[in-house]
Formats: structure tokens, C-alpha cells, sequence
């Protein structure tokens, strides 16, 4: 609190104003009004906030400057001027003097407010004591943690707040710590225990600081009652216990249950064994059953489009011939007679593929190695075949590597054959059909490429399956079992095919088949 009064302080400001200001009227501006003004200043440090100071300041310079007017001073002479501009740096260095005090003294009044509100606020229990241990000053917290007040406890040793047991060991531990102190807990993993008035004992959780104020030590001790965590530390061990007992019951529950589970699982894997065999086993008849009707689908288009137009050529040109009975229509039946043979051979044809595929479906197709030239056998294999060019189709034959070979005669002029039947089929008039041959140790590789229609890419996933035909080549004869049979073929001799082909550019079919082992 200030020594004086607000209203004291500015009642005393204003009587030494007027003093001032009279003395100086009367001694005509001596020193003495600088100095009374200087005191009026001084004293507004008693009236809080700077615009008192500053009024007093404001008023002390203009009563400066009016005496020098009325005493008619003359302001061009430095010697006469001189003192006026002194005194007003002394009313402005007096003005800077007291708002420096007055910011100090409100610092300092903030700090003691902030520490008082701190100390009589906190939560935590505070108690202050001297050199001696003896309490010297105590919050509010503290005083209803251990039901005193605070009087009660005044000139007290620290030890009035602990229980019998605690008091001798810390006493020693008390002038211990005096003789060497540092901030620190209390305890060190250990339980501390505090006494209230009424002797009830409760556990606590301690820590020191000390200070040294006009070279005396003074210990501060913040102290916050634990009983509720200690409860809950007591519940939480007690229900760890409980669940140890729990798990160790769960436990052999588990392990009965899982021999139990085990003997389910076998029982169920060996289940799902059986449901999967017969799933499988289901999965692959649908399979079979949607392929055959597939196969079935394909044979049936085939056999109403290829049966029936050369039967229906057949029989028109029979009926024809009956009406050519003169002998100047001798050419006329000589074509039909032509139409009538070449439709029977179609018709042929279609039993021989059938009759192939009927005898690799019943396993009674095997091969018969023998050793033969096989280039020349390439050569009488296309001579055989030159009929069926079309007008101006060349087949160009080249061979490399060795000619003698290891093979099955028959399987191999018929999968040439079948493959040289297409390409002569699908290639327009004048094209050129390309037959190479080469043998390289133990392998021969047969290409045969051509220029005709080609195949599209959906196309060529199925044509090696029977009765598939490509959409570009309906118009064109065929059972769609040529490339079917040709597989199956190149199987027997334990070889492999591939297939290259662009719609309207062309189409390359190469196979490869051992031709120095035995053959199954």
C-alpha cells in the first residue's frame, strides 16, 4: 500500500503548487519555484497513472515560462535564457524520474499480486519454513488438506504434519538436506504418509525447493495429497490380480478348446476335401457338357451347310443330265458329270476327316517310325498336290540342314497335306505359297506360309478345336477339323505348332517334331 492516500497525495500536490507559486511572486521568480514545482511533480508518484504527472509537469513548464514573461526576461540573451531552459530540463527530467517510478511500483505491485494470487490459488499444498524447519508460512490448499489453520501451525517444525513413525528419520534428513540442499522429490520410490489435526494418516507426494533472502535459507515444500490415485492404484493391482486368475481359467479353457477345434478341423478339412474333389469333378462335366454342345452346335451348322450343297449339286446335275439326250449336248454332261465327281469328292473328303477324328477319339491312330529323305518327300508330297492349284498358284520349296530322318511317314505327309490344302484354299489365283523345311540336329521344323486371307486375332484362340471356322471363310468349304486334326498329328509326334497370322496379309503355320527318338 502507498504511505499516503490518493486523495491525500493530490490535496498535498495542489497546496505545493499554490505555496509555489506565490513564493515565487513574491521573490519574483527566485530558485525557489523551480524547486517547489520539482517537489509537486515528486509528489503525484503517489496518485496512480501517468496523467497526473503529466498535468503537474505541463503546469510547472507554462508557470516557468509565464514568470519569465512577467519579469520580462530577455529571450535573445543567451545569459538570461539560459536559466529558463535549465529549469524547464529539470521539470521534464522530474517528469521522467516519477513515470519511471510509478512503472516500477506497479511492476512490482503486479509481481506481489501475481505470487500472492499464485500461493493463495494453487491446488497443491505449499508450506514455507525457515533454517530451523519451522513453518513460517502455509496456502490455503494446505490448511484444508491437513484441517488446521494456519495460526495453529506458525512456529511449528514441519514434522507436526507427519506421522510418529516418519518424525526422527525426518528430522535427520531435514538438517541433511539444509546442509546440502537442492530441488528435488521426496521419497525416492518410497511411500510418504502425512498426519491431518485429527491424526488420520494420508499418502502424499512431496517436493522441495529452497531460496536464500538477506543470506537466510528458506525451504518450500509443494505437497499434493495421492489418496485417490493410490486407491486407484490399489484397484487397478487388485484387478490385475483378478484378471491373471481370469486368463490362467481362460487358458485351459483354450487349450480344451483347442484340442476339440483340432479334431473339428480335421474332420472338416477331410469335408471340404471331398466337396472340392466333387466340385471339381463337376466343374470339369459342365466344362465337358459345354464343349460338347458347343462342338455339337459347330458340327451341325457345318454338316447342314457342307452335306447339303454338294448333295444339292448332285441332284440338279443329275436332273440336268436326264434332259442332255442328244449328242450335240455332250459338253453340257461332261461339266455336270465334273460338278457330280467333284461334289462326291468333297462329300469324301468330309467322311475321310471324320473317319480321322474318329479314329484319334478311339486311340487307333499310332505312329510307325522309319527312316527316310525328307526333303524328297516334301517334293512328292506337293507334287501330289499340284491338281489343286489355282490358276497360276506356285508353291516355292526350300530345304536346309540335313535330309534323312527319324519320323512317321504317314502322320507327316498328311499334316503337309492338310496344311497345303488350306493354303492353296485361302490364297487368291497367281499367289505364291511357301513351303521350307529344316533339320537341325534332332529336331526338323516344317513352315508353310501364304499370302491369302489371314486370320483374325479372336479367331485364332480356336482353331486348332474341331468344327471352328473363321468368320471371313464361310463362303469357302471346309469341316473347320483340318487344323484340328493337324494338332492332334503333330501330338502323336511328340511335336509343337504355332500360328502367325493378319487378316488379308497372310497366314504362317510352323511346326516342330523330333526326328532321332523313339517315338510312343
Amino acid at each position: 500500500m502507498l504511505p499516503i492516500s490518493e486523495r491525500q497525495a493530490f490535496f498535498y500536490t495542489i497546496l505545493i503548487l499554490i505555496i509555489t507559486i506565490l513564493i515565487g511572486y513574491l521573490t519574483k521568480g527566485s530558485f525557489i519555484l523551480i524547486g517547489g514545482l520539482v517537489i509537486g511533480i515528486f509528489m503525484t508518484a503517489f496518485i496512480p497513472g501517468k496523467r497526473s504527472t503529466l498535468i503537474v509537469s505541463l503546469i510547472s513548464a507554462m508557470l516557468i515560462i509565464l514568470f519569465g514573461i512577467i519579469y520580462e526576461v530577455d529571450m535573445t540573451s543567451i545569459t538570461t535564457i539560459m536559466p529558463q531552459l535549465i529549469r524547464l530540463l529539470v521539470i521534464l527530467v522530474a517528469l521522467i524520474v516519477v513515470n519511471h517510478l510509478k512503472k516500477l511500483y506497479t511492476d512490482i505491485r503486479t509481481d506481489k499480486t501475481h505470487m500472492t494470487s499464485l500461493f493463495e490459488n494453487a491446488t497443491e499444498g505449499i508450506i514455507l519454513t525457515d533454517k530451523e524447519g519451522k513453518i513460517i508460512l502455509i496456502n490455503p490448499a494446505a490448511e484444508k488438506m491437513f484441517g488446521y489453520n494456519a495460526i495453529e501451525l506458525f512456529g511449528n517444525t514441519v514434522e507436526v504434519l507427519m506421522p510418529v513413525a516418519f518424525k526422527q528419520d525426518h528430522v535427520i534428513q531435514r538438517e541433511g538436506f539444509y546442509k546440502s540442499p537442492s530441488n528435488r522429490a521426496m521419497g525416492n520410490g518410497r511411500d510418504l504418509f502425512a498426519k491431518r489435526k485429527d491424526n488420520t494418516e494420508f499418502p502424499v507426494e512431496v517436493s522441495l525447493s529452497h531460496y536464500r533472502e538477506r543470506n537466510e535459507m528458506y525451504v518450500i515444500a509443494f505437497i499434493v495429497d495421492i489418496t485417490h490415485r493410490k486407491e486407484a492404484e490399489r484397484k487397478l493391482i487388485q484387478q490385475k490380480k483378478e484378471l491373471e486368475r481370469v486368463t490362467d481359467q481362460i487358458r485351459k479353457l483354450n487349450a480344451e478348446l483347442e484340442g476339440k477345434v483340432e479334431e473339428r478341423t480335421i474332420i472338416l478339412k477331410e469335408a471340404l476335401q471331398k466337396l472340392e474333389m466333387s466340385q471339381k469333378e463337376l466343374s470339369e462335366a459342365l466344362d465337358k457338357e459345354r464343349e460338347l454342345n458347343e462342338i455339337k452346335g459347330r458340327f451341325v451348322s457345318m454338316a447342314s451347310h457342307e452335306f447339303r450343297t454338294p448333295l444339292s449339286t448332285v441332284l440338279s446335275s443329275a436332273s440336268l443330265l436326264s434332259k442332255y439326250t442328244a449328242a450335240e449336248d455332250q459338253e453340257k454332261r461332261n461339266r455336270h458329270i465334273e460338278k457330280i465327281k467333284s461334289s462326291v469328292k468333297h462329300l469324301n473328303d468330309i467322311l475321310e476327316d471324320f473317319l480321322s477324328l474318329g479314329k484319334l477319339d478311339e486311340g487307333k491312330v499310332e505312329s510307325h517310325l522309319l527312316d527316310f529323305d525328307l526333303e524328297n518327300f516334301i517334293h512328292e508330297t506337293v507334287d501330289e498336290m499340284r491338281g489343286l492349284l489355282k490358276n497360276n498358284q506356285q508353291v516355292i520349296i526350300e530345304h536346309s540342314g540335313e535330309t534323312k530322318i527319324h519320323s512317321d511317314k504317314k502322320l507327316l505327309k498328311n499334316i503337309i497335306i492338310n496344311l497345303l490344302s488350306n493354303a492353296i484354299k485361302f490364297s487368291d489365283e497367281g499367289a505364291l505359297i511357301e513351303l521350307k523345311s529344316k533339320v537341325n540336329g534332332s529336331e526338323a521344323t516344317i513352315q508353310i506360309a501364304d499370302n491369302g486371307l489371314g486370320i483374325s486375332k479372336e479367331d485364332q484362340e480356336h482353331l486348332f478345336t474341331s468344327f471352328f471356322r473363321g468368320k471371313n471363310v464361310t463362303n469357302i468349304q471346309g469341316t473347320g477339323m483340318g487344323l484340328h486334326i493337324v494338332k492332334r498329328y503333330i501330338d502323336l509326334l511328340n511335336g509343337t505348332v504355332t500360328l502367325q497370322s493378319q487378316l488379308n496379309k497372310g497366314t504362317t503355320i510352323t511346326f516342330t517334331i523330333p526326328v532321332n527318338q523313339s517315338q510312343k
